[in-house]
């Protein structure tokens, strides 16, 4: 009988020590993701590469959804946010949508070539600029396409080189497609105004401490954010925008008061006059929200692009296109940087919209219609004869 007990309680050992292991092991893969378990926990995907939700969501049977939005804080094909947070169970997930990072290239410079072109980018500037992933120098990428660093030295071009440069392109917006038609004319590239946002509060006791007794950096960078939202409502324009799309918490802890946030606060318009009165507003606000929550606001200039106006002479020759071919005439300022804008600098500039389906843009469901297109190429073409007659009228004049 004491060796059948000893040999029932050997296995009874293993046993509990095999249920523990396995345990102890679901525990680790609910938190890490390391591979696929029924009823496994969301894991958070914030930061990683597009090909590791994939390869974790086919591991899951999940259908992953992709919106793709342009970030210069998170690098391409990584991914900014999720719609289903971390730690949530998977056990009646069957899809997941992840906006994912498109950045104008991997060294971190949008409409690189038109800037070259323009003088924006020296050669100086190429020179400093790497690869975000690898840290390979600029200069060898355009060197295993056939291209020399050197050559661009001399690749800035004048007005004696381009006399006018029209710029086709989708709306990216949904203006045309809401007033079903086709095309229209951009009379102004928007400006871009950008900060870095610190806000400093007190780290402490999520539980012990007292709500009035707070200074809470994260509430701070809330209320901030609604009312930089009540600031551009006030200017009732459309073309008048702001977004804070980035924001860090620390120390991001369950139940510690977040004692420091980061986030870039962005203003879009062509007219700076608004652009100066929301900055003005905004620093009382700020002032007000930090005094009355013993906090610190801290702001940072991170860049001030001016808008950039389209060439009369091309807004004019496009007009008479579209009257003539009995296109509605719609006049648009353009929310998104292009490289009409660095074109501007040095030649008669313009561009010209085709209507976007249901305003998409950077994502799977972008779509502009032939027949759009066509009506929009159409106008363009009649366009180019009529701007040559009224630039040579004009040079003519001077």
């Amino acid at each position: 009988m004491g060796i059948c007990y000893k040999k029932k309680n050997k296995f009874l050992v293993f046993f509990g020590g095999l249920l523990l292991c396995i345990y102890l092991l679901l525990g680790i893969n609910n938190n890490l993701g390391l591979f696929s378990t029924p009823g496994s926990a969301m894991v958070d995907f914030t930061g990683k590469s597009l090909t590791d939700v994939i390869k974790w969501a086919n591991k899951n049977n999940i259908t992953v959804n992709q919106d793709y939005e342009y970030s210069d804080m998170v690098s391409e094909y990584k991914v900014i946010s999720q719609d289903i947070a971390e730690g949530k169970s998977l056990k009646n997930v069957s899809e997941i949508t992840v906006s994912v990072s498109e950045e104008p290239n991997p060294y971190n410079v949008s409409t690189l070539g038109s800037k070259v072109l323009s003088g924006r980018l020296t050669t100086e500037d190429l020179q400093k600029l790497t690869h975000h992933d690898t840290g390979a120098p600029f200069s060898e990428c355009l060197e295993e396409i056939g291209g020399c660093l050197a050559e661009t030295k001399t690749a800035k071009l004048t007005s004696k080189d381009i006399g006018a440069f029209i710029e086709l392109h989708i709306e990216q917006g949904k203006r045309l497609y809401e007033h079903r038609d086709s095309t229209a004319i951009v009379t102004c590239i928007t400006g871009i105004y950008r900060e870095n946002i610190t806000i400093h509060g007190t780290a402490n006791h999520g539980g012990t401490t007292n709500m009035p007794d707070r200074h809470d950096a994260l509430l701070t960078a809330c209320e901030l954010n609604l009312a930089f939202e009540s600031l551009l409502l006030e200017e009732n324009d459309k073309e008048t925008v702001g977004t804070i799309g980035f924001m860090e918490v620390f120390p991001n802890a369950v139940s510690i008061i977040p004692d420091k946030v980061q986030l870039t606060l962005e203003i879009r318009t062509c007219q700076p006059e608004k652009r100066k009165r929301i900055l003005e507003k905004l620093t009382a606000v700020c002032e007000e929200i930090s005094e009355r929550r013993g906090t610190t606001i801290e702001r940072t200039l991170n860049l001030d692009q001016k808008e950039m106006p389209m060439s009369p002479l091309i807004q004019s020759a496009l007009k008479k296109a579209m009257i003539h071919q009995n296109v509605p005439v719609h006049e648009y300022v353009s929310m998104a940087g292009h490289d009409a804008a660095n074109i501007a600098r040095f030649t008669e500039s313009g561009m010209i919209f085709t209507q976007s389906v249901n305003g998409k843009s950077h994502c799977a469901d972008e779509y502009s219609k032939p027949e759009t297109i066509e009506e929009t190429v159409n106008v363009l073409a009649e366009a180019i004869p009529i701007l040559d007659k009224e630039m040579n009228a004009h040079a003519a004049v001077i």
